[in-house]
């Protein structure tokens, strides 16, 4: 990951009517891209060539469509979908007739583009939608990146980006096949003080990555959720939040793991927790010599990126919700912009789209079959009880 980039869900709720203003988008360090402040609210923006001069097509945002309209959809992207630059909520697909007529009337979605999962397929001949948002359970993934790619659309798919590396592999396969792009839902890579973190491990500000603690976990309510059906999630936390503790690991060191162990906590719920795990922890070692040790959780709250380092330390605390995050290093605290994180990812896929540009291979398919291929490495580890060696 060279060069890359629920606790968290209140943190979100309890920050919505701060940062839900902040209009942004991606590329900070980029020349030419100016930070503004707004005088009011005193929120920041990111203010991109893109912005001065416009895309290769002036004027022209590109139309999204939303697969399934749930928590994600209704309370971050379709808001979010009110601030971006360079797209536009064009179309949603639901199998509730009643959050349709909703839909329609809140964000004036005309009926043309309205879909159930039995009509989705007639997108195809939809020329206002260009890209196909795939916000479902887990296990839903590969059949609606797949049904969207033939026809004739790019996707963006939530993170884990399937249940299986099998599954990714057939997205992946889907989407070149039909000459389109597949990004997964990796918001963070486009949020200012993760990118400064990443900037802060990958160049060595604070000399080598020694050691990195990456965690992230929350209290789970809904004793009936998706997410604690293992043949829906494929899994617990690890499957929900775990995925951005290894992300942190992988873009603060810039290194793929080269070995694994991990270990299932005791549940203290068999009841609630009986299909999947409710705590997990597991260590990674890099190629560099640098380690990492990471918890996830469905029983209780943690949150926390911090790598210890050579010549001083860095870390982000909040780190992974929906904002705003918070960081400091040994030489002080990191001072970056606020941003809406679901505008700033949708933003920087479809700028890249607009341009006509392969999107960056950190935010692809490829980056979610790495992830989904290490969740399943932790899995085993646990199972197994053993050092597990990871491919290259």
């Amino acid at each position: 990951m060279k060069n890359q980039q629920s606790n968290s869900r209140r943190t979100f709720l309890r920050n919505l009517g701060a940062s839900a203003s902040a209009m942004s988008l991606p590329m900070l360090g980029y020349a030419g891209n100016e930070v503004v402040q707004n005088e009011s609210s005193g929120l920041y923006s990111i203010l991109t060539d893109l912005d001065r001069k416009g895309s290769g097509q002036p004027g022209r945002k590109l139309g999204i469509a939303l697969v399934g309209l749930g928590y994600y959809s209704t309370n971050l992207l379709a808001p979010a979908l009110q601030q971006t630059q360079n797209c536009r909520l064009a179309g949603i697909v639901t199998g509730t007739p009643s959050k349709a007529e909703e839909w329609m009337k809140k964000y004036n979605i005309p009926k043309e583009n309205v879909y159930d999962y039995k009509t989705f397929d007639r997108i195809a001949d939809n020329k206002d939608i260009d890209v196909v948002y795939v916000v479902l359970p887990n296990s839903m993934h590969e059949e609606y990146v797949v049904r969207a790619a033939q026809a004739g659309k790019h996707v963006i798919c939530e993170k884990p980006m399937a249940i299986t590396p099998k599954a990714c592999q057939n997205m992946i396969d889907a989407c070149k096949k039909a000459n389109k792009q597949l990004a997964v839902g990796y918001r963070l890579h486009y949020e200012p003080f993760t990118k400064e973190v990443m900037r802060l491990g990958q160049e060595k500000v604070f000399g080598a990555v020694k050691f990195v603690e990456s965690s992230d976990g929350f209290r789970s309510g809904d004793p009936n959720q998706w997410r604690l059906k293992k043949s829906m999630a494929g899994g617990g936390p690890l499957m929900d939040v775990g995925i951005y503790a290894i992300q942190g690991a992988r873009y603060v060191t810039g290194e793929e793991p080269i070995s694994v162990t991990a270990q299932f906590a005791p549940k203290t719920d068999p009841v609630k927790f009986k299909d999947v795990e409710e705590t997990m922890f597991w260590q990674f070692e890099f190629p560099s010599g640098a380690v990492s040790n990471s918890t996830t959780s469905y029983a209780s709250g943690v949150e926390r990126l911090y790598a210890s380092c050579e010549k001083g330390w860095f870390e982000l605390s909040p780190a992974f919700g929906y904002g705003p995050l918070k960081g400091r290093t040994s030489k002080g605290p990191i001072e970056m912009p606020v941003v809406n994180h679901q505008a700033a990812h949708m933003d920087g896929v479809c700028k890249d789209l607009l341009d006509g540009k392969q999107l960056p291979g950190h935010v692809t398919g490829e980056e979610g079959l790495r992830d989904v291929t290490l969740l399943q490495a932790i899995y085993q580890a646990a199972e197994t009880g053993k050092k597990l060696k990871l491919k290259a």
